[in-house]
């Protein structure tokens, strides 16, 4: 059983043989990934500093973003879309162009074994949302929700271009990230969620299953209230950083069987006590409570220098993921060095 086929069994609930990871080496890492090239038409620039400590970089929705340093995404400083009544006037990448997909067929054949992911930059909400910036998207979703919609709209129909160009170069699954939550609540109420976003969500989420790809979303903050719409909508796997923000046997009990959770040990309640018992009892709960038959992808944050840690702590839960998870990998695994550092 390759890399690509416990995957889908592990979202399909098909009882793979191991739990799917996407960890560092030498832990196993069973994903590819790549997304469309920019548009050629709307080049998008790389970072720039404009002044001591600022840098800047325009994106290809024509979104100015800004950092004060030098490991972060940053974040939109200027939306494209500083007046409604440039709607009429923006014009946006064109994400059905096929020469914006040849690089990610060329990723996706080289890696015939691994799963593969389709890379977009959200669903509407998070491209819409950049034009106009987070501050006002959130209140014009109250006091112009018609000129929100038609924008979601206007966005929406650029990636149900992508997801079928995607399809078409070999994708398994299609992953956008679209953070919905603060630490306790979602950022719109859900009844206008349900309202404005998950018709779009729907929509989207048919174009995918209608060409035979996954559809995957990685959100950040609690998201609870919302998540039996996204599973009802068609997400198939949603990427947390933070599960204990609803607690492993919540997530198990109200969604597991579901859904598929694809996390790492939490990063900010379990990894920052740097205790290796605990980290370790968290990754042995997440496979047993969220993977049987399938259900659960053990993963691993990227960032991080973001979130204060060293890697060895971080090594603690890829030893703990694959020594529970994946037995007969462990044995050729366990007397490999831990990074230095590492309790």
């Amino acid at each position: 059983m390759d890399s690509r086929e416990i995957v889908r069994r592990t979202i399909a609930f098909q009882n793979p043989e191991r739990i799917a990871m996407s960890l560092p080496a030498p832990y196993p890492n069973d994903f590819c990934g790549a997304g469309p090239d920019p548009d050629p038409n709307h080049p998008p620039t790389g970072w720039e500093q404009v002044d001591s400590g600022r840098w800047e970089r325009t994106d290809e929705w024509g979104n100015t973003w800004a950092r004060i340093e030098g490991f972060s995404k940053g974040e939109v400083a200027r939306g494209v879309i500083q007046d409604w009544d440039q709607l009429d006037e923006i014009e946006l990448p064109d994400y059905d162009l096929p020469e914006r997909y040849e690089r990610a067929a060329e990723t996706y054949s080289a890696s015939p074994d691994r799963f593969r992911l389709g890379h977009l930059g959200g669903f509407p909400f998070n491209i819409a949302r950049k034009m106009r910036r987070l501050d006002n998207f959130l209140m014009d979703v109250m006091i112009e929700p018609d000129r929100c919609e038609r924008l979601l709209g206007m966005v929406e129909e650029q990636l149900h271009h992508g997801i079928r160009r995607l399809a078409e170069a070999g994708a398994d699954a299609i992953m956008f990230a679209e953070d919905w939550g603060t630490q306790d609540r979602l950022l719109v109420p859900p009844d206008l969620w349900r309202r404005m976003f998950k018709p779009g969500f729907e929509r989207l989420c048919a174009t995918a299953h209608g060409n035979g790809v996954f559809v995957i979303i990685h959100s950040c903050g609690y998201l609870y209230e919302v998540i039996n719409d996204m599973i009802e909508a068609g997400i198939d796997v949603f990427q947390f950083d933070q599960p204990q923000l609803y607690g492993i046997d919540t997530l198990a009990d109200e969604f597991g069987g579901r859904t598929t959770f694809w996390c790492p040990v939490d990063i900010q309640k379990t990894l920052q006590t740097r205790d290796q018992d605990r980290i370790e009892a968290d990754a042995k709960a997440m496979i047993e409570k969220l993977g049987a038959g399938g259900g659960f992808i053990a993963g691993y944050y990227g960032g991080n220098e973001a979130i204060g840690l060293d890697p060895s702590v971080q090594d603690i839960a890829c030893r703990a993921f694959v020594k529970h998870g994946a037995p007969e990998l462990w044995q050729e695994l366990k007397d490999t060095p831990a990074p230095a550092g590492t309790p």
